[in-house]
């Protein structure tokens, strides 16, 4: 279905430009005229609404764009936009349920995330995660297309950008392949944007980013993990920082139908239960508490535990360990645990040095990547280390 830029979408781009700045989420002028002009509608022609069917399991219903559903594709939300078709059944006509590989990321975090890549005129930049091809097209709105450079695992993703960005006029350089390898051919680039999390930050995006450049991009920790903001150092080395825009991104896949399987040990027998201070409901309203979880827990895995009895937070290593405590009930001060007694503990001696350093927020915590690719987290105010790759 083509869909132009026509009056009626107009001053749905412009409100949506005008919403981002007002919330700060832009402050140059430059990125509002970028997301003023840009049509999201024309790269997100149809998306999949998240609803609860029969038994709590999660439906994917598709919607169209047409004219009714027009302000619908341009509020500040992210639209999944592709489900994995190993994971993917059919429901109805409409509706499927899977795990999403693919979306039209939150205006408020991509406008974030150009404002911290810190592009300049005349810069090459590098996107891992093509997608609907709505980011590059911003990039392009704002430097011209002739440097920007664009790669997904999915073919038919980077079939379809290059379709619609060549429909408003833009031809940057798309490319289908593995984005944690780069683009060899590509470089050197100026700045590396990554709307995927990756667990570290690959070699070859530093082997292809000029000296003095910058990686914008989200690591994934176990727990938690957020957005980087790194320059290099030019010798394999980058420092940086979490930023204070908080956001999180589906995993980079190396291969283009299913997230790479991972192997882990029997779930250990309960072994007891406890009183705890930490409770589910502070872990799950902290943003800044999960990545310090993270960081002192590397390797620790956080999911919802769903029984008889209720929803519970989880943590969970692949030794088999876990402990869990209830999100609801009588018994929300209480850990029920199997495995290593030590899992939780560890877990209230890293809520007990947040809430004593005064509960900082993510940006209070700087990112360094190492030569031989191992990385760690620093607390600025004091220079706590923790190591968390490599």
């Amino acid at each position: 279905m083509n869909i132009p830029i026509d009056a009626a979408a107009r001053p749905h781009m412009a409100r949506l430009a005008a919403q981002l700045e007002r919330s700060g989420a832009l402050r140059d002028r430059r990125w509002v005229a970028a997301f003023a002009d840009t049509p999201r509608h024309v790269f997100v022609q149809s998306w999949l609404e998240q609803e609860t069917g029969d038994r709590g399991i999660t439906v994917w219903r598709r919607r169209a764009t047409d004219d009714v559903t027009l302000a619908s594709v341009y509020r500040d939300a992210t639209l999944v936009t592709r489900l994995d078709p190993a994971t993917a059944e059919r429901v109805d006509e409409t509706a499927w349920t899977g795990i999403p590989t693919s979306s039209s990321t939150q205006p408020s975090l991509m406008a974030g995330m150009l404002e911290e890549l810190g592009a300049e005129d005349g810069q090459r930049v590098l996107e891992i995660g093509t997608g609907t091809g709505y980011n590059a097209a911003l990039l392009c709105a704002r430097l011209g297309d002739a440097v920007v450079h664009s790669m997904d695992i999915d073919q038919e993703l980077v079939d379809a950008a290059r379709q619609r960005l060549a429909g408003i006029g833009y031809q940057p350089r798309l490319l289908d392949g593995d984005g944690t390898q780069g683009w060899p051919a590509g470089g050197p680039f100026d700045r590396v944007i990554a709307t995927c999390s990756v667990p570290a930050i690959p070699t070859a995006w530093l082997e292809q980013l000029r000296p003095g450049g910058v990686v914008v991009a989200d690591v994934a920790l176990g727990i938690e993990g957020g957005l980087v903001r790194l320059s290099h150092r030019g010798d394999g080395r980058a420092r940086g920082f979490f930023t204070a825009t908080p956001g999180r991104f589906m995993p980079a896949r190396d291969d283009a139908r299913a997230y790479p399987a991972r192997e882990r040990a029997a779930r250990a027998p309960m072994a007891g239960t406890r009183p705890t201070a930490l409770t589910a409901e502070e872990i799950r309203a902290n943003y800044p508490l999960r990545l310090v979880l993270a960081f002192r827990l590397p390797g620790t895995e956080l999911v919802y535990h769903v029984d008889e009895e209720g929803t519970a937070l989880q943590l969970q290593r692949e030794d088999g360990s876990w402990a869990r405590v209830p999100l609801a009930g009588e018994n929300t001060g209480m850990v029920t645990y199997g495995g290593d007694d030590g899992l939780w503990k560890e877990a209230e001696a890293a809520r007990e040095w947040w809430a004593a350093a005064g509960r900082p927020e993510q940006d209070r915590f700087g990112y360094a990547r190492e030569t031989d690719g191992s990385s760690y987290v620093r607390y600025l105010p004091d220079g706590t280390v923790w190591k968390v790759s490599g």
